[in-house]
């Protein structure tokens, strides 16, 4: 099943991806009786997505809604830096043995589709967007033996994580300041749920420049992959229903103003954003 935040109208709903168009969770409830949440997070808290039955459902054709992020504040967004061999080698880099996780404030989101406003130039000149495969966590958990780890996940999506590479440059401890710019993250639209990735580590992780692919790997490839990361994260703090971890890339795009970037992973979906010149403009 495919979930998405959309806007429509002037409301915000959550409902299904379907071949027809969007089946909206008020739709639904009405065909069915049912009393699913309309609301993406408290879908995946609830439990609730096996209750979404789209048949004669009425829906809504897909030009007809704006796509959001699913949620407008994850929980908790891990990030893995290096986990894949290119993405440290691009950056001159050593991959650490542990997995390199961080964590991002829910202020550098910007909507899928929106806009990345790169920081004026005398704070950074040097940013780059990558691509990433996140991972939905489903329930409350903490200490998941490696056998129960899929019972904790709720399903997947795409990310774009940036990052002001001069400024990590000038000391490694200045990783969470070059991260966590304004519209520095981005996830969605589409949540894909667990069921419906028969194999996560052959998924294709895939981030697009100006329209051409500029870097490519399977999630196989990683040097610790998704399962292990939920796993590894979970023995450091209780991971809770909507938590996001973004797995990381395998190499990251330079962008500038005017450029178009595009995360993709087919059987997942696919995330994009124009590129603009931010301005220091004051705001109190």
């Amino acid at each position: 099943m495919k979930l998405i935040r959309f806007s429509h109208d002037g409301a915000v709903h959550a409902g299904v991806v379907t071949d027809r168009g969007i089946a909206p969770v008020t739709e639904i409830n009405a065909r069915t009786g049912g009393h699913a949440p309309d609301d993406l997070l408290e879908i995946i808290r609830q439990d609730a997505s096996g209750h979404l039955l789209t048949a004669g459902v009425e829906t809504l054709p897909f030009d007809t809604v704006r796509p959001l992020a699913p949620f407008p504040a994850p929980p908790k967004i891990w990030c893995i830096g290096l986990n894949y061999h290119s993405h440290a080698v691009d950056i001159n880099a050593v991959q650490p043995e542990e997995p390199g996780s961080f964590m991002k404030p829910a202020s550098c989101l910007f909507e899928p589709g929106g806009d990345i406003f790169l920081p004026p130039p005398g704070i950074t000149n040097d940013v780059d967007a990558e691509g990433e495969l996140g991972v939905i966590i489903g329930r409350r958990c903490q200490y998941v033996p490696a056998e129960h780890v899929k019972d904790v996940i709720f399903g997947y999506t795409t990310t774009l994580d940036l990052t002001a590479l001069d400024v990590l440059a000038r000391n490694p401890r200045y990783l969470t300041r070059a991260k966590s710019f304004d519209t520095f993250f981005s996830f969605g639209p589409v949540i894909v749920t667990a069921d419906e990735i028969a194999d996560v580590d052959g998924l294709e992780v895939i981030t697009e420049h100006n329209g051409a692919v500029f870097s490519r790997d399977f999630v196989r490839n990683m040097r610790t992959r998704p399962f292990d990361l939920v796993r590894f994260h979970s023995d450091y703090q209780t991971l809770h229903p909507g938590d996001l971890i973004s797995t990381g890339c395998p190499k990251g795009a330079r962008i500038k103003p005017g450029d178009r970037v595009r995360a993709r992973i087919d059987g997942v979906g696919q995330l994009e954003a124009r590129v603009k010149q931010g301005s220091r403009t004051p705001v109190y």
